[in-house]
């Protein structure tokens, strides 16, 4: 059914993210905020909304002790984590602006965005963060104090270096001669004052610093409230990178919402973690669906026989028990029979995999493909896909529980607009949108349309009903030779669905005759293939350049082709000898691939495809 929301909320916006987060505070002080795992054996501690606030005041105060000023930056080169919160909505309050770094980034780029954004303090996770920073120090003239989550940093580094406890210390101090700094600083923060400098990855040259604002982040946590999506009983797990919009979307949707968080930013963590804490709902990229999908699909298939055959008709059972639910057409009774004893013996066990509790799942940050989002939610499990930006703080659109379409990325969130510009690019208005690129002008004014919308470079289409389905970048999208246009994302994402080995699947062929494709396979999917076919402990290039996968992949593209069009149809592939990582910088930091970077890599293996 249609759900209908009232746009009024925008008027009448929190000033901005500080006073979400201490108003926050004050309504929920004895509810739970936070978990965390502590030591050796993961043991989850949790935190109320007056304690995290009690810690954010000190480090906050700390920070003004150090002398920060109004819309000053301030780094976090930090993996997702506890520390990691409270050093943002610390920096929120102080009223400086946080500056994010992925902690996979490298020396010369950490180097780069600290000192383009003229960082006065950075929070370091540890000894590796702290060695980038020491490692380009004389370049970074504005930074005075490194605050370290993890050890002590070392003599050389003087008092350039203090702790977490160190900077909170600070703040006790100055809170002892002035109680109220916090408060009053927080309370005067304007609606349009910088909050954060997030800067994009990018698959192309150096990292942009996008602007937002207070504004667009605490419109977007109350554009999620309005929606009466998610309250103070749901409990998210929080692993995504909190550098990426996307993570920091959540962050002021649990501020506006009161819900707790349970925070590991493992990634290998994720399955254990979900069996844990039993959370309500999860924001993740299409990755980590993928992976889940291909795991269970996998294992299901070693164990084969009896098990193999239930679990290949329960899902056919539930794909047409949904489709018939979602076409308004009634399921005869043998059919729901059989869907309930196979809900029992094969979907139950799929979501006690997710920790048994999950209303849905929230997936963004790149295209889900639809097959994998059915396959799911005939398990009972919904993924509301969304679609956002770094330029717009991450929430452009998104479904909604009481209304959705599977294969689009939902409507417009209420109180923004959405429309289709020339060439079917999407565009986007709204109070979310950034206030520019930092430092670069021309970047910023091309990025705009005449009238003031934003050019998200995605092309795609609108429905009657307002849903919007993303095709791909307009620059990933390619002419052959013959004139046919291509989606290479589209292709991609089939081939994920057909091979559950897949990591990464490459499509070429620009003015060129005929389309080819790199493939990579997961390494952890291919140990498991090995132990099973004879290969147990052989390297992983032995294990994809043997005639066995090599037999096995090419039988998954013949597959494929069958879907596809003449014109699309992948006429020439290799296995690559090793999968994409960030640190050979064939992906960026939010796992987007490079794709002009591989075909860099690869430009004579492609060349020979067509030679």
């Amino acid at each position: 059914m249609p759900v209908n929301h009232d746009t009024s909320f925008v008027d009448h916006l929190p000033q901005n993210v500080a006073v979400l987060f201490l108003d926050r505070v004050q309504s929920s002080p004895g509810g739970e905020a936070f978990r965390y795992p502590v030591g050796e054996k993961d043991t989850w501690e949790s935190v109320t909304w007056r304690e995290a606030g009690d810690r954010v005041v000190d480090l906050a105060a700390g920070l003004l002790a150090l002398g920060l000023q109004t819309e000053q930056r301030v780094g976090i080169a930090s993996s997702t984590r506890y520390e990691w919160i409270l050093a943002d909505l610390a920096i929120m309050c102080a009223g400086g602006a946080t500056t994010t770094v992925y902690p996979s980034t490298n020396e010369e780029d950490t180097g780069f965005i600290v000192g383009d954004s003229e960082c006065q303090v950075v929070f370091a996770e540890d000894e590796t963060q702290l060695a980038k920073l020491r490692a380009c120090r004389s370049d970074l003239p504005s930074v005075g104090k490194v605050v370290l989550f993890d050890g002590v940093g070392s003599d050389d580094d003087g008092d350039w270096v203090i702790t977490l406890d160190g900077l909170a210390e600070l703040g006790a101090k100055h809170l002892a001669q002035d109680p109220e700094a916090v408060e009053k600083v927080a309370r005067a923060i304007p609606a349009d004052q910088l909050a954060t400098l997030i800067y994009t990855s990018g698959t192309t040259g150096r990292p942009k610093g996008v602007r937002l604002l207070h504004r667009a982040w605490v419109y977007e946590g109350a554009a999620i409230k309005a929606q009466d999506i998610l309250d103070e009983t749901d409990l998210q797990f929080l692993w995504l990178p909190m550098s990426h919009s996307f993570g920091k979307v959540l962050l002021s949707t649990q501020l506006a919402c009161g819900f707790a968080t349970a925070i590991d930013g493992r990634v290998e963590k994720i399955v254990d973690n979900l069996g844990v804490v039993k959370p309500t709902f999860m924001g993740a990229a299409p990755r980590i669906f993928e992976k889940a999908h291909a795991r269970i699909v996998t294992m299901t298939a070693s164990e084969g026989g009896a098990k193999e055959k239930i679990f290949t008709q329960a899902f056919k059972v539930g794909l047409e028990v949904d489709r018939r639910r979602r076409e308004g057409e009634g399921i005869p009774l043998p059919l729901k029979l059989q869907h309930a004893l196979f809900d029992k013996l094969v979907f139950s066990k799929v979501r006690e995999r997710f920790g048994g509790r999950v209303r849905f799942f929230i997936s963004g940050s790149a295209p889900l493909n639809a097959e994998i989002a059915s396959w799911f939610h005939a398990a009972g499990i919904l993924i509301l896909e969304g679609y956002g930006m770094t330029e717009n703080a991450a929430g452009a659109t998104v479904n909604h529980l009481e209304d959705y379409k599977m294969g689009t990325v939902g409507q417009a969130m209420p109180g923004s607009e959405v429309r289709i510009g020339e060439g079917d690019e999407v565009q986007l208005r709204g109070p979310h949108i950034m206030a520019g690129y930092h430092n670069l002008a021309e970047e910023t004014a091309k990025t705009f349309t005449d009238d003031g919308w934003l050019r998200t470079g995605d092309k795609g289409s609108l429905d009657a009903e307002g849903f919007l389905t993303i095709t791909g970048r307009i620059k990933d999208l390619f002419k052959t030779s013959g004139g046919k246009y291509v989606a290479p994302t589209a292709i991609e994402s089939k081939f994920k669905v057909i091979c559950p080995y897949t990591s990464q699947f490459m499509v070429f062929g620009a003015e060129r005759n005929f389309c080819v494709a790199l493939i990579t396979l997961d390494p952890d999917a291919m140990t498991d293939w090995a132990a099973e076919n004879g290969m147990a402990g052989a390297s992983y290039s032995d294990i994809v350049s043997s005639e066995k996968v090599h037999s096995m992949v090419g039988g998954y593209v013949e597959q494929l082709n069958a879907k596809l069009n003449r014109w699309e149809g992948i006429k020439k592939w290799e296995i690559l000898d090793h999968d994409l990582t960030i640190e050979s910088g064939e992906l960026t930091p939010s796992m987007k691939v490079k794709r002009n970077v591989v075909e860099e890599n690869n430009k004579q293996r492609i060349e020979a495809f067509y030679g």
